[in-house]
């Protein structure tokens, strides 16, 4: 951990560039999902193989959430992200090249797992931060994040017609590798000061963490309740677009791109966390949520209300989101690594949950069961987080045992 006294100053260009990092890392597991047809043509294989691409990539992201992001406070984070990003650009470049389904299978599973270098360097980007601008740097790098994810189909869509499906595994390697340099050039080491520990115990004091803490808890459930909700209608909004208003599948990877709006509530929700009005931030976002229920309903029949509705559930899934990881990170800054594998493991597991709830919802119920379950969602979301707040005024200093992972 790096001393107040010893902190570098945290400049906007290095911000912006852990940001583009960020975004590049967490893209990465999105390029396929545009390009299923082509994989499926030109690898000759069956559409649903080549959709489970999709379900390689989450997967391994995950296991790189658990087992990965944790390392984080054993080592120098400079180095572990380098090395992830590094490791990263391999499985791109294995898929780049593939010759057949199962070699892109493996380059998809390389690169999701070590993808988590950019949940390595949210956590360091905060520990860099003065105090004073840790939600606003948080704030800005999860801006990356988000936009990063957001072009990372477009862009796949739009190198697909120039070179084929495979340019955009060759150009995110080639552009990894260079991330990678750039990073190792511009970040301090922060290997001061760990605690000695083994991987095992490492792995082992997470649970330890996510046992004792009550608001890493709370902010967790409040993350993936609310990633749950807007889920049930990332997962079914192309099948109410191509139904009800004739959208092709261009103009509906086009109305994705509103939730870059989202990358404006990260910054502000930051803002907000650095002035002592986190809760402040959480209580709207969670209203903005709650309120988007109403032009999702209109938006059935009426495509101005559903992109209105876009708008709002992205802007207040950023707020939670930061606002979450704001406090997740003060709870016990000497693990940050380890909160942030619990707190993002439990935020896509929601993620997750809220995809099969909207697909279930919608074969028996559409749009309408769609927009419940949504709401539903929302409303234990707000639930949480009334209970956060008593937890927060009630809140002890952390026992210093828990920082220990011996």
């Amino acid at each position: 951990m790096i001393s107040s006294d010893a902190r570098p100053r945290l400049g906007l260009p290095i911000v912006l560039l852990m940001a583009a990092a960020t975004g590049l890392c967490a893209g990465g597991n999105y390029f396929n999902q545009p390009l299923l047809d082509s994989i499926s043509d030109h690898l000759n294989v069956s559409a649903s193989a080549a959709a489970a691409t999709v379900t390689i990539a989450q997967v391994a992201y995950a296991l790189g959430l658990i087992l990965l992001v944790p390392v984080g406070d054993m080592v120098d984070r400079r180095k572990l992200t380098v090395g992830l990003m590094l490791l990263a650009a391999t499985g791109q470049a294995v898929s780049g090249f593939a010759p057949n389904f199962a070699t892109l299978a493996v380059g998809i599973a390389v690169a999701g797992v070590f993808s988590v270098a950019a949940q390595v360097l949210i956590p360091f980007a905060a520990s860099l931060a003065e105090p004073e601008r840790s939600g606003q740097v948080v704030g800005t790098i999860m801006s990356g994040l988000l936009i990063g994810i957001l072009l990372a189909r477009s862009v796949a869509g739009v190198l697909s017609g120039l070179g084929g499906w495979s340019t955009v595994y060759k150009v995110a390697a080639v552009l990894m590798v260079v991330m990678a340099v750039a990073l190792w050039r511009s970040l301090p080491s922060d290997s001061a000061d760990r605690p000695k520990a083994s991987y095992g115990a490492t792995l082992a004091s997470v649970g330890k963490l996510a046992a004792t803490l009550p608001r890493l808890r709370t902010r967790s459930a409040m993350g993936g309740l609310a990633f749950a909700a807007v889920s049930t209608v990332f997962t079914t909004m192309a099948f109410l677009l191509s139904g009800e208003f004739g959208y092709s599948d261009t103009q509906i990877g086009l109305v994705g791109l509103l939730g870059v709006a989202g990358a404006l509530m990260a910054t502000v929700a930051g803002r907000l966390a650095d002035r002592g009005l986190g809760q402040v931030a959480t209580g709207g976002a969670i209203a903005i949520l709650l309120v988007s229920w109403l032009p999702f309903a209109s938006g059935a029949t009426h495509i101005v209300w559903f992109l209105v509705a876009i708008v709002l559930a992205d802007l207040a899934l950023q707020g939670v989101h930061v606002s979450n990881q704001n406090v997740i990170y003060a709870l016990v800054p000497e693990a940050r690594s380890r909160v942030n594998s619990v707190y993002m493991t439990t935020y896509f597991v929601g993620a997750a949950v809220g995809s099969a709830v909207g697909s279930m919802v919608w074969k028996s119920y559409g749009w309408n069961g769609v927009c419940i379950a949504g709401l539903v969602f929302s409303v234990a979301t707000a639930l949480v987080w009334m209970h956060d707040r008593r937890l927060e005024k009630a809140e002890l200093r952390i026992p210093e045992s828990l920082v220990s992972v011996g």
